[in-house]
């Protein structure tokens, strides 16, 4: 096995453990839910095991996501169709440092976002959410 995981691996894990977190399941129920040891979910969050594709499926199903959750946003390779037809990479937005999701006032809020059964009461809530997040990112400065 090669050195160092793939990076897709490792985004695949990452997102993995980041939906299992805000589900609030821990890796040994993700891993009883999969028929596994708590050990081989760790390996799979780490990227250190690649995670087949009957596994992203079922835990799609179990986590409530789409497939397709598990790969959104995943890095670019430079082996695949990502490229320009001129063979130059487009450029990508700045990575979003996921690890911020992982606070606990984060993670609290949207459990209890996630509680809001009306869906005209979330939607409003998260525009408000949206407009202030706005203000103070228009007040900080450029350089």
């Amino acid at each position: 096995m090669a050195e160092h995981p793939h990076p897709v691996d490792v985004y695949v894990g990452g997102r993995i453990r980041l939906c299992r977190t805000l589900k609030g399941l821990s890796q040994q129920k993700l891993a009883n839910a999969l028929g596994l040891t708590f050990q081989q979910v760790q390996k799979y969050e780490r990227g250190a095991n690649r995670v087949g594709a009957s596994r992203v499926f079922e835990l799609s199903e179990i986590l409530d996501v789409p497939p397709s959750f598990f790969f959104d946003g995943a890095p670019a390779t430079g082996k695949g169709g990502s490229a320009s037809p001129s063979g130059l990479a487009e450029s990508e937005p700045a990575p979003f440092d996921s690890e911020r999701l992982f606070r606990r006032e984060i993670l609290e809020f949207v459990r209890a976002y996630d509680k809001i059964s009306d869906p005209a009461v979330r939607k409003r809530l998260f525009e408000l959410v949206k407009a202030i997040g706005a203000q103070f990112e228009a007040e900080v400065p450029k350089d």
